[in-house]
């Protein structure tokens, strides 16, 4: 959809599905999916690649073959120093200046920590990078993170790789009713109708990693995931009709012959 593209900071993008790499059974695998989704941004677990092996078939070669933007974030980080170190060394690696934070505060929901990421995020706008913060669902926080400067906001839908799916689509509502910064569902979705339904809710994007590489078929459902954006976004803009506690006749009877 070239002619409703998504701003975030400086960044202008066709594609409003945001693809992890994390959990495929390989590298090529890794690649075939990402681009089956017709994602223009990948995020990239600072942590948990080797950052030293850049050989062909490594997932260093693939992050910096210069095909797609690249949002490394920082899963595994428990605190605000942690991540604004790991993000600084992305920053170094030349990987980025978009990230996405992620300062874990609970290891059974890998919940975030708001206070930790609220911190790193204020350090992270100063130095110049564009930040879009994993958070829980709230208001409340949301409107701290884009106050501090982040670029976009990135509540979650339920727990990272749950599969559950929007569970609370009225925080969601009342986050896209409030931000002045583009709202990206992060964590939770498990199948292509959950991404439907966030881009129908007004979602601005989808970011997912687990509903894809754990499918059956990685590379079908990157596909399908890709499509269910692409109509969950046309039906928000077309403007769904209102709900009706009674039926509404599809042929109106005034008129009639007698």
């Amino acid at each position: 959809m070239s002619s409703d593209p998504l701003k975030i900071g400086p960044f202008e993008l066709t594609s409003r599905l945001f693809i992890g790499t994390g959990k495929y059974k390989d590298v090529d695998e890794t690649r075939r999916a990402i681009e089956a989704s017709g994602a223009e941004v990948v995020t990239v677990a600072i942590r948990r690649i080797n950052l030293e092996d850049r050989s062909a078939g490594s997932m260093m070669e693939l992050v910096q073959s210069g095909r797609w933007h690249i949002l490394p974030n920082t899963a595994g980080c428990t605190t605000a120093d942690e991540a604004v170190r790991t993000l600084r060394l992305a920053r170094e690696l030349g990987i980025g200046s978009m990230v996405k934070l992620e300062v874990i505060g609970d290891l059974a929901t890998l919940y975030p920590d708001n206070e930790q990421t609220l911190e790193a995020a204020k350090v992270l706008v100063k130095e110049g990078f564009t930040v879009l913060p994993y958070c829980i669902d709230d208001p409340i926080v949301c409107r701290k993170l884009e106050d501090v400067g982040c670029a976009a906001v990135m509540p979650l839908a339920a727990p990272i790789g749950s599969g559950l799916g929007i569970r609370n689509p009225y925080n969601l509502r009342i986050i896209l009713e409030r931000a002045q910064v583009p709202v990206i569902v992060d964590a939770g979705v498990g199948t292509a109708s959950d991404a439907a339904v966030a881009m129908e809710l007004g979602c601005h994007g989808v970011l997912m990693n687990t509903a894809v590489a754990l499918a059956k078929d990685p590379v079908l459902m990157a596909t399908a995931m890709r499509d269910a954006l692409i109509a969950g976004r046309r039906a928000y803009l077309a403007g769904r009709i209102p709900r009706r506690l009674y039926a509404s006749a599809s042929s109106p009877t005034s008129g009639l012959i007698e």
